[in-house]
């Protein structure tokens, strides 16, 4: 019997592993990102990227959607993406690009994979036509994982919120601060509130560091995710923090 699991991988890059399916999200596996965001961590190990039944893409940001990084899971591999994030994706060789709007859902080895909304600029430059983000709810019919991209707090998290088992919420970014569009601790952890997912994961965090930060790097790093946990405990005591360091893996227990 397969082991469901949860591996962070870092940044938005985590491995969902429900009833033998394998789906990555938002794959960023390179050293450097437009030449000034740095890795902090070692490359992840070569074995994430084999066997993906899918890839879900967030958005178009260049920390989301990072082309290099999916040439290593192969342009045969579906990637599941917001409406109107095709036609990019496409223009690089993927021909497999499942676009679906808010509320729709797709069919991965049996899972399905409904998108959700987000509140994030999902265009890949700063000028261009308008593309969504979406986050997304996976659904093995045994358990449920909701990923959430990039997004700001909205009132529609509430809607979502049911037999959540976890959470992978934003939570920090490459520097010292993010702004509307994202989630920081507090607000992460206010969503979390209105989720009431079993479990929450944060992410987003302890991962890329733009290149002049190196003096700040163990705050910046690692103090998103402390202050998550504590705001966690504050505003929503019921659902369990799951810190995991790049690399590291959450094995499901037994849904109850």
């Amino acid at each position: 019997m397969s082991t469901d699991r949860i591996t962070y991988v870092g940044h938005a890059t985590a491995l969902i592993e429900l009833d033998g399916v394998r789906v990555l999200t938002d794959p960023v596996f390179r050293p450097r990102l437009l030449t000034v965001i740095v890795r902090q961590h070692p490359e992840p190990d070569p074995g994430i990227a084999e066997r993906i039944d899918a890839v879900l893409i967030s958005h178009l940001h260049h920390d989301h959607l990072d082309f290099a990084s999916l040439r290593r899971i192969g342009l045969e591999v579906p990637i599941v993406a917001p409406a109107g994030a095709g036609r990019v994706i496409r223009r690089r060789g993927f021909e497999q690009v499942i676009e679906l709007g808010t509320g729709q859902a797709t069919n991965v080895g049996g899972l399905e994979v409904r998108a959700t909304a987000a509140i994030h600029d999902g265009r890949r430059h700063k000028v261009g036509p308008k593309v969504d983000s979406a986050g997304y709810l996976l659904g093995s019919g045994t358990r449920m994982v909701y990923f959430a991209g990039d997004t700001d707090l909205f009132d529609g998290m509430q809607d979502l919120a049911g037999d959540i088992d976890v959470a992978l919420l934003p939570i920090a970014g490459w520097g010292p601060k993010v702004g509307s569009g994202h989630l920081d601790p507090r607000r992460a952890a206010a969503a979390a509130a209105m989720l009431r997912p079993r479990r929450a994961i944060p992410i987003h965090w302890g991962t890329l560091l733009r290149f002049d930060l190196g003096r700040r790097g163990d705050e910046l790093l690692h103090a998103p995710a402390r202050r998550f946990v504590a705001q966690l405990a504050e505003r929503a005591p019921d659902v369990e923090a799951i810190v995991l360091e790049p690399g590291e893996s959450l094995d499901l227990s037994p849904p109850a």
